[in-house]
């Protein structure tokens, strides 16, 4: 008999792994909170913070929709076979960002010096955000197709994992630098992490990360060759690794209003303003709403949220997030041993997992000054469109796996055969117990209790 569905028993009745469902959930509740009171620069024109909320929950509810949908797609053949079109996909994004197109439905945007954006008919579409679920997806259904044998060309072995594996690693990279070399080693981190999960042997593994580095030696070439024209976020990349020039000292001594005085403070405003953030929030934080660095810093809702989040809720606000982040990983390892020897799930919830993690620390280190600046948003939290509903994708896919692992779970405790025999046989043990406690030992035991003294004594010649 199904018990009767009311509100009580509704989250009783949703399937799969319900602390995913309670992470994604709180992390988009902070999200709207942390958006509607971040920063006053996402005003245009006449708009209104309320505004700013209103658009942000359409986005949340787009994103609410890509995980419901997701997770009730039942089949993991639906996303195996989505899979295999992410290099492609991966491909034609960052093929057409390259090529500088522009025409009225579709343009290739660069902002701050690097082109990382489409606009599709109004749209802005973060490229490297679709990239990094993409590659992931497709590289769990490779490494699962080649176990399974399943590719017919290339014959051999090997030619079929540097065909279907390690070129289009290496093509998604050769394409990331000129937009973004923090994007580059972050996705290709996490590309040659799932490929290493996927058993990516030693040998293999270690002439992939050196062709990885020759690609990025080749990049730095044509920068120095070109006259630095070209390739020039490798530039920016090696500014801010070597820079040794004391921007803070400049600004103390540049006089106030000079051209040398702003330069030197644009370098420094937004790490400093991150940190004095950090510092001001404290243990319980300013309140919400009560931010000051919101007005200092113009990325703070996307490249700074951590630190804001900080400044307003203090280091129990921050605690809270990491700890959402960590429990996400602590469960996801948990699906993926659900998940059984079906390799292209396991590597799809660990690749999907480690990205939105090991992002979410990114981030956190950035804001504590623990790096160079990457521009990596925090998964769910940070303002964007894109990057919210890629991570969206992610999640529930991660729910859709663990729904099928426990589905499968359940099905092979129904097939078990019971244990019949063990049954009876302790149901028997238990009645001769209760007769030895009622009656003493009962006559068939203590005749063969006899019959053994019987036979030990005439062994021993007794």
């Amino acid at each position: 008999m199904k018990a009767k569905r009311t509100a009580w028993n509704f989250f009783d009745r949703i399937e799969g792994d319900k602390v995913v469902w309670i992470i994604a959930l709180m992390l988009i509740l902070v999200s709207i909170v942390c958006i509607f009171s971040s920063t006053s620069r996402l005003l245009e024109g006449h708009q209104t913070r309320l505004d700013i909320v209103r658009s942000q929950l359409m986005i949340v509810a787009a994103g609410l929709a890509v995980i419901i949908i997701c997770y009730n797609i039942k089949n993991i053949k639906v996303f195996r076979w989505l899979s295999q079109w992410g290099f492609a996909v991966s491909f034609v994004l960052l093929g057409l960002l390259l090529s500088k197109i522009d025409t009225g439905f579709l343009r290739s945007i660069e902002l701050n010096g690097a082109r990382r954006i489409l606009q599709v008919a109004g749209f802005q579409m973060h490229v490297f955000e679709v990239v990094k679920v993409a590659m992931v997806l497709y590289l769990a259904w490779a490494l699962d197709a080649f176990k399974k044998g399943e590719f017919k060309w290339p014959q051999k072995g090997i030619w079929q994992k540097v065909v279907f594996i390690y070129a289009p690693f290496l093509i998604t990279l050769i394409m990331i630098v000129p937009g973004s070399n923090s994007a580059a080693l972050f996705i290709g981190g996490i590309m040659f992490l799932v490929i290493l999960l996927g058993g990516g042997n030693l040998r293999d593994m270690l002439i992939l990360g050196a062709a990885a580095v020759v690609i990025l030696l080749a990049c730095w070439g044509i920068y120095e060759i070109s006259g630095k024209k070209a390739m020039t976020r490798i530039g920016t990349a090696i500014s801010r690794i070597s820079e040794h020039d004391n921007w803070e000292e400049q600004v103390l001594e540049a006089r106030p209003g000079s051209d040398e005085y702003y330069k030197a403070l644009d370098k420094i405003r937004q790490p400093y303003s991150a940190k004095i953030a950090i510092k001001e929030g404290g243990v319980l934080g300013k309140g919400p709403g009560q931010s000051t660095q919101r007005y200092v810093v113009p990325d703070i809702s996307e490249d700074y949220m951590f630190s804001f989040i900080i400044e307003e809720y203090g280091l129990w606000g921050a605690l809270i997030v990491i700890f959402l982040y960590v429990s996400l990983m602590a469960r996801g390892s948990i699906i993926v041993r659900n998940c059984g020897k079906d390799l292209y799930a396991k590597l799809t919830v660990a690749g999907l997992c480690l990205l939105i993690t090991g992002q979410a620390f990114l981030h956190m280190f950035v804001n504590a000054d623990i790096g160079p600046m990457t521009g990596q948003t925090l998964p769910l939290i940070s303002h964007g469109n894109s990057a919210f509903l890629c991570f969206s994708l992610a999640f529930g896919i991660i729910l859709s796996f663990s729904r099928i692992a426990q589905r499968r779970i359940e099905k092979e405790q129904r097939d078990a055969q019971p244990l019949l025999e063990l049954k009876e046989n302790v149901q028997a043990g238990l009645e001769d117990l209760d007769a030895f406690e009622t009656d003493g030992i009962p006559q068939e035991l203590e005749e063969e209790e006899n019959s053994a003294i019987d036979d030990e004594m005439n062994e021993y010649g007794i």
